[in-house]
């Protein structure tokens, strides 16, 4: 007898339903689905089931039987139940000389000290052998060689490895050896951060590898443990608030407009729980209860923030309108459970023995993945490794290749050293789109205040740019540049202080602090700092004693002199502590801090020194992030640095450095293939340059297809054969069935009558005489195949008149966290914003309560786009306006919401006067020649209004094809620039704008 159980009470199964219908894409009251006829499926008790099974007494006598056999795993539990660690699960490793692990590994430092620092001192020395000390006594030598391991093959192979993450970065023995390459007694980085003996963990080294190689690392790892033995990490991807409420709202038919008006409410960080306040009168009765002055204190923090977090507009919603109410009740239900599962991104398990045997696994699509998460997966015992991709690892790497290729230099830092003044000064004038750390327009404004000079200060604005610190960076910059004295506690402080100025920034500080002025062991006051960050009221009570009087340590029973001692008095030494206690929360790890650094050291040298390379590899790294292809296309042309558009006898495959410029590579254009572009490359280098378009089509035909060839012809790439664009796309159809014709006689050896193979034919072009396309025609059509704009942008003569607006595309940079959320850091949630732009789309519609018209509107200025919406007001004061291709101003607040891209709400939408603007009266459209060839559609629009004959040429750009279209409005009459495709489909839309009357089809 078993209990088919598939959620916890009765009460659950309509959440269950619920669930399934998300899972299904289903809705409720779907009658085809897939749902339980009872609500039984829950998990009952010993009682029920005995209940419901009496007839059957046998069977459940037989049920304790089976289970009496079942083997329990042997899982050895500390005191509070849970597995104590299995350090048997941990791989081992074996040094290839016979030697033990720590033997092997002392060698390795021994041999590493002398390589990087040449002649070793005492210091070094000494630091190596304390580390080594309590590397070997705690047993992780050999974790040590396996992560020296994987990186030696690394970068024997040519596999870039980054200087460092985390507080590994603070190991002597890690940088001998090669696993870090910051040296850590320059910049005062402290081992006990990262491996404490009064604090048994196991060490945690992350690496970031080189985004496309980092496979092959985890691949070496895979073979060397066996692939049985190494595996990669689930993750659980979790129902966040906002998707849990639009997910229920589906699956019940609310309207999305409803859902979506609860959504634009919330923040999407705060539970759904806590946005109406569920939590508060608990807390109240928490704080109102509590006598301790500390933990009241405590407390009282905690109501006052859910007070601030309950949202009195969703609670309005939520009494008052009973459907969304029980949106909300079942949202708040699911809020936090596993949506779908993933691969994490760089966690990995290696195991001494076959993982199956110790951790269930599953099927990820194609891979395998455990069905642990990473923290069930450390508390087994097994040795969980994160492989990270950094992209900058490989900017740097194709950077540094690209500069060998054209100037035959080797770049090595490790001989150009950190303290180049041309580098810092590039961060100093906040030139850092692309480096590493330092983009965020936030942070440019913070480099161009601090001016650093020196990696220290580096290191420092890496840490201080973050929420909490960032309220000291006024007082360090002025600071550095002598506008404020620094100040110190008391003497002592200052050589801990002096790198930041008086101002603490590092966790390693806080340590310091403890040892120098009160005599802790680094150990110890590692402890503390920990205790700090948890806001432990009791611990710290005992610990702030011992700071201020001194007294017995916890971890080994040693004398702390405390600071009276040492000569700072009890009360500055009380304020020191509570300084501590309030910066220690926040505090950052100044060992990452110094390995990512580094790297922004490393990007500005590059940058300021070879900067076409450098912006050639970040966009060779990028080529399907459209946006970012686009802002650095954009910053190359702001730079006076030629951007060169596809060139079918110069691109390579990729984006490359030519004719003192930055030149597009052929498969950069939509729709090609990375294949037949590499295809293309070889045939050209093998045998020589195309003379022609058809010695080009009748070369490549085996292996480009149409598609691929009017994407060349429509970005440019053979502008240099002197024939326009226009023209070479009347042709390119005509010639390419010729080329293949030609490539099937040659591939099927046919013979001509007279019994001899023919001849390779050359392909004669007779190329009509008609225009080259106008110049937006030309821009629309480059940018359809590029993505970008590359030989010029519809709005640039226009720009200029904009330049005093508040807001521009560009600042609409972000960062975004692995849950996916987004943080914007040049504007907020709201804000007031003007700009101009030109109309590249739009579509109506009807708002679902009125049936009112509004509108979607994308506004595109030089640096990208962004969507304004229209409601029926905005829109049927501004419709005359709303056009593609036209000039306009908008203004509005911009919606931010994290779910979806970002708006413009619009409060106004006006047309440009382009007229004025340019000086001129106005503009003349081209008219229909007299000479206009058969068959032709003539259609006559003079019924429609400005706002609908715009609709209406917009519709007939959706069906280019052959036949000339003409259109009479008036006395006037256009030819289309394009030909139509006259077809059912086009006749059945045209309907929708004119009568039959005015449509004429002549042959």
């Amino acid at each position: 007898v078993t209990n088919d159980a598939h959620y916890l009470t009765r009460e659950d199964a309509e959440m269950q339903d619920v669930l399934m219908c998300i899972q299904m894409k289903k809705t409720l009251d779907d009658p085809k689905r897939m749902k339980f006829d009872t609500q039984e499926f829950y998990f009952k008790s010993g009682d029920e089931m005995a209940a419901l099974f009496s007839a059957y007494p046998e069977a459940i006598s037989n049920t304790r039987v089976i289970a009496d056999k079942v083997t329990e795993p042997a899982f050895n539990l500390d005191k509070k139940g849970y597995p104590i660690r299995d350090t048997s699960l941990i791989p081992g490793y074996t040094p290839p000389d016979g030697s033990t692990p720590p033997e092997y590994l002392r060698k390795l430092t021994a041999d590493g000290l002398k390589r990087r620092y040449g002649e070793v001192t005492k210091r070094e020395l000494d630091r190596a052998e304390y580390e080594l000390g309590v590397i070997i006594g705690m047993g992780f030598a050999e974790y040590y060689l396996i992560v020296w391991d994987f990186i030696n093959w690394s970068k024997a192979n040519g596999i870039p490895v980054g200087p460092g993450r985390g507080s590994g970065v603070s190991s002597i023995v890690a940088y001998a050896i090669g696993i870090t390459d910051v040296e850590p007694l320059q910049y005062d980085l402290l081992f006990e951060r990262f491996l404490n003996p009064d604090r048994v963990s196991m060490p945690d080294f992350d690496i970031d590898f080189c985004t496309d190689r980092r496979s092959e690392t985890i691949e070496y790892v895979r073979q060397k443990y066996h692939p049985e033995n190494v595996c990669q990490i689930v993750t659980f991807g979790t129902m966040a608030a906002k998707n849990s409420i639009k997910d229920v709202g589906r699956v019940m038919r609310v309207p999305y407009s409803e859902t979506d008006r609860l959504t634009k409410i919330m923040d999407g960080k705060t539970s759904i729980g806590d946005l109406l306040g569920r939590r508060i009168e608990g807390a109240r009765a928490t704080y109102e209860a509590e006598t301790d002055p500390d933990k009241k204190a405590d407390a009282e923090g905690k109501l006052n923030d859910l007070k601030a977090a309950r949202n009195n507009e969703f609670c309005e919603i939520y009494e008052t309108d009973v459907t969304l109410r029980r949106v909300i009740d079942m949202a708040m239900q699911i809020e936090g459970m596993p949506r779908q599962t993933g691969m994490h991104a760089a966690g990995v398990v290696i195991c001494r023995k076959k993982i199956a045997d110790n951790v269930p696994l599953s099927r990820n699509g194609e891979d395998i993945t455990t069905q642990f998460v990473a923290k069930e997966i450390e508390a087994l015992g097994m040795l969980k490794m994160d492989f990270l991709a950094l992209v900058t690892l490989t900017d740097i790497k194709k950077c540094i290749d690209y500069i060998r290729e054209n100037h035959g230099i080797d770049v090595d830092f490790h001989k150009i050293g950190y303290t180049d003044a041309g580098a810092y000064s590039l961060i100093s004038e906040g030139d850092t789109d692309g480096v590493f750390q330092l983009e965020a327009g936030g942070m440019k404004k913070f480099m161009r205040q601090l001016k650093p000079d020196c990696l220290e200060d580096l290191i420092a604005g890496v840490s201080l740019y973050r929420p909490g610190p960032m309220r000291f960076i006024d007082s360090f910059c002025n600071r550095k540049h002598g506008i404020e004295p620094i100040a110190y506690d008391c003497p002592e402080e200052e050589k801990i202080l002096k790198v930041t100025y008086g101002i603490p920034v590092y966790q390693e500080q806080v340590m310091q602090i403890f040892q120098y002025l009160a005599g802790f062991s680094l150990g110890e006051a590692d402890l503390v700092r920990r205790a700090m960050g948890k806001k432990d009221k009791k611990t710290l009570m005992a610990q702030k004693e011992k700071f201020i009087n001194g007294g017995i340590s916890d971890t080994n029973g040693s004398t702390i002199v405390g600071c009276v001692k040492n000569g700072i008095s009890a009360e500055v030494a009380a304020k020191i502590f509570a300084d501590m206690e309030g910066f220690a929360s926040y505090a950052f790890n100044k060992s990452h801090a110094a390995a990512y650094a580094t790297l922004a050291y490393q990007t500005a040298w590059l940058k300021k020194y070879y900067i076409k390379e450098f912006i050639c590899a970040l966009l060779n790294n990028r080529l399907n992030k459209i946006e970012e292809i686009t802002k650095y296309v954009l910053y190359l042309k702001d730079k006076g640095i030629k951007v060169l558009p596809p060139d079918i006898n110069k691109s390579k495959t990729v984006f490359s450095v030519q004719d003192g410029g930055v030149r597009f590579g052929l498969s950069a254009l939509k729709g090609t293939g990375q294949s037949a572009i590499d295809d293309v490359i070889a045939e050209r280098e093998k045998n020589g340059e195309f003379k022609d378009f058809p010695d080009f089509v009748l070369r490549c035909a085996p292996f480009v297809n149409k598609r691929i060839i009017e994407g060349l012809i429509l970005a440019g790439a053979f502008d240099s054969m002197g024939i326009a664009r226009s023209r070479l796309f009347a042709v390119y159809d005509e010639v390419y069935s010729r080329a293949t014709g030609i490539s099937k006689q040659k591939n099927g050896d046919q013979m001509s009558l007279f019994g001899e193979f023919i001849e390779e034919e050359k392909i004669e072009v007779e190329y009509p005489d008609i225009p080259e396309y106008d110049v937006m025609d030309k821009l629309s059509k480059e940018k359809q195949v590029l993505g970008v704009y590359v030989s010029g942008h519809p709005f640039d003569k226009y720009k200029s008149a904009f330049k005093d607006k508040n807001f521009n595309c560009s600042m609409l940079e972000y960062t975004e966290d692995e849950d996916g959320n987004r943080t914007y850091t040049q504007v907020e949630q709201g804000m007031q914003v003007e700009m101009g732009g030109i109309i590249s789309a739009y579509r109506r519609t009807t708002t679902k309560r009125t049936g009112a018209i509004m509108a979607f509107v994308t506004v595109e200025d030089v640096y990208g786009s962004v969507e304004c919406v229209a409601f029926p007001a905005i829109f049927e004061r501004a419709k005359a306006a709303i056009a593609n291709d036209k000039i306009v101003t908008v203004r509005g607040k911009l919606d931010l919401d994290g779910g979806k891209e970002p708006s413009i709400i619009l409060d106004d939408l006006k047309e440009f006067d382009v007229e004025a603007f340019e000086g001129r009266a106005g503009t003349v459209k081209q008219t229909v020649k007299k000479d206009i060839k058969q068959p032709i559609l003539w259609l006559n629009a003079t019924s429609l209004s400005d706002v609908d004959f715009d609709d209406f040429v917009s519709m007939l750009s959706n069906y280019e094809g052959e036949t000339t279209c003409a259109i009479v409005r008036g006395n006037k009459k256009y030819k289309l620039p394009h030909g139509i495709n006259y077809c059912r489909g086009l006749l059945a839309e045209l309907g929708g704008f004119i009568l039959d009357k005015d449509i004429k089809y002549i042959e």
